[in-house]
């Protein structure tokens, strides 16, 4: 019989067919305006924009951030780069038996403090106590529900002015040919950061978790206009993005090496330990899909803030193959092809 694997969970190709197999087989079906089926970062009922996300990184605390502030500023991430406006989270706590008090302490008030910096608040949630096992001392869930961000429709506006765009949200399936592909900043560095945390690695620098909520940066980025798409890249990281983006949009996505920013510890580390940093989940970071005429402006904005200081645009959308190519740093191209999984376990 086949067992669920830790592979299924990883946020690649595996985790896709399960959840394409399994869990749309038997939960789709829905009339929403951005249903389960679209397996985009978040779903629109109504005019609704709705994110229900679970939080088991081990450990629990890791440097530069907790399971509490990923799960807040994840869920809140996830809302933004839909379009969405977020308004409340609710929050779900599964509580291993012999967690320290003080350590839950700690989680909430990071928690706490993530909603304060992004302006968005738990007003409901459950708690339950399991017996010792293997949770690691703690699951989060944490689910959150938006409006359409009154920013939207002036984005959608500036696209149209540069060519014909049809959909009323900021949809994985809008990129087209010649549109240009911007990342935030460095990538990798939040699972670096966890798996140095669970191994006890010591890189010879302090590599740190780059969560953080992003919908006030993506609120101004809106107020620019011409953004056609946005993705989170978590588990699977920046390649898996690109890859369900290039899938979902029926158009290839070029990508420049030497374009994609890495802090130098971190391209180090993963040397050293075989592991591609694009395929490294991220918690601070969006890949975003925006008209060219547009993209230098909106690159603009994002260096003038602390989030995005390290953004570049990496490539462009284009209609002569499939899939994602990568122009290498000596100049030869090789297909990115979609992980089968994030190299490193229970980042989220």
């Amino acid at each position: 019989m086949t067992q669920i694997t830790m592979v299924h969970g990883a946020g690649g190709t595996i985790m896709n067919e399960l959840i394409k197999n399994y869990v749309v087989k038997y939960l789709g079906g829905s009339v929403a305006d951005v249903p389960l089926e679209a397996l985009d970062d978040s779903a629109v009922i109504n005019g609704i924009v709705l994110k229900s996300d679970s939080h088991v990184v081990k450990p629990l605390f890791f440097p530069g951030g907790d399971i509490g502030r990923l799960a807040i500023a994840g869920t809140i991430n996830d809302i933004a780069v839909m379009g969405g406006e977020p308004l409340a989270l609710t929050c779900g706590l599964v509580l291993e038996e012999g967690l320290a008090i003080d350590d839950l302490e700690i989680i909430l008030e990071s928690m706490k403090n993530t909603c304060i910096e992004a302006g968005v608040y738990v007003i409901t949630g459950d708690t339950k106590v399991v017996e010792k096992g293997n949770l690691g001392g703690c699951i989060i869930n944490t689910s959150g529900i938006g409006t359409r961000n009154r920013a939207l429709d002036k984005n959608i506006m500036e696209v149209k002015k540069y060519r014909s765009f049809d959909a009323r949200w900021i949809l994985d399936s809008n990129l087209r040919e010649g549109d240009k592909i911007i990342v935030s900043g460095t990538v990798g560095d939040h699972g670096l950061a966890v798996l140095s945390a669970q191994e006890g690695y010591d890189f010879g620098s302090e590599i740190k978790s780059d969560v953080t909520p992003l919908n006030k940066l993506i609120q101004r980025l809106l107020n620019i206009g011409g953004i056609v798409t946005m993705k989170d890249p978590t588990r699977g990281g920046i390649s898996n993005s690109l890859n369900e983006l290039s899938e979902k949009s029926n158009v290839g996505v070029w990508v420049e090496e030497d374009k994609i920013p890495i802090r130098g510890d971190v391209r180090a580390a993963c040397e050293m330990l075989g592991i591609d940093a694009l395929e490294v989940g991220n918690e601070g970071k969006v890949v975003i899909g925006v008209v060219s005429q547009k993209a230098e402006e909106v690159l603009a904005t994002l260096k003038g803030t602390k989030e995005g200081k390290d953004a570049e645009i990496i490539g462009e959308a284009r209609e002569e193959f499939n899939g994602v190519v990568l122009r290498t740093m000596v100049g030869g191209k090789r297909i990115l092809a979609p992980p089968i999984g994030d190299p490193v376990p229970r980042i989220c």
